[in-house]
């Protein structure tokens, strides 16, 4: 699958990325296919320079944009749809139940010394 992607470039602490269109395989900063732009996220506001053309084409393509790209494509006015519903994270079971038998017996402990709460007195 071609996807449409930000490629990290420039110093430490100091990013700036290139819009590209690479395979979904690929590294983060790894082959692409072709580079669409630039996006400076330390400009005030940030400021990206895209080809809209070549942009527009890949999508006709069928390429995916990652969410980060999809929000840039979208403020330079080349994505026009409104964007994709997120879907809710699973909830994961909550591990309550595993310590309070835990906390039970530390305190069972401490009063069976003469403290209070795991701590002397």
């Amino acid at each position: 699958m071609i996807k449409i992607r930000l490629r990290r470039v420039g110093k430490t602490k100091r990013p700036y990325y290139r819009v590209v269109v690479a395979e979904s395989q690929a590294k983060r900063d790894g082959a692409f296919l072709e580079t669409l732009g630039s996006y400076d996220p330390h400009t005030t506001p940030p400021s990206a320079k895209l080809n809209e053309e070549r942009a527009r084409e890949w999508l006709a393509k069928g390429a995916q944009p990652s969410e980060a790209a999809e929000k840039i494509l979208r403020r330079a006015g080349i994505i026009t749809t409104p964007p994709k519903p997120r879907l809710p994270l699973r909830r994961r079971p909550r591990r309550v139940l595993r310590l309070r038998p835990l906390r039970r017996l530390k305190r069972l402990r401490a009063s069976s010394h003469g403290q209070l709460d795991g701590h002397p007195g």
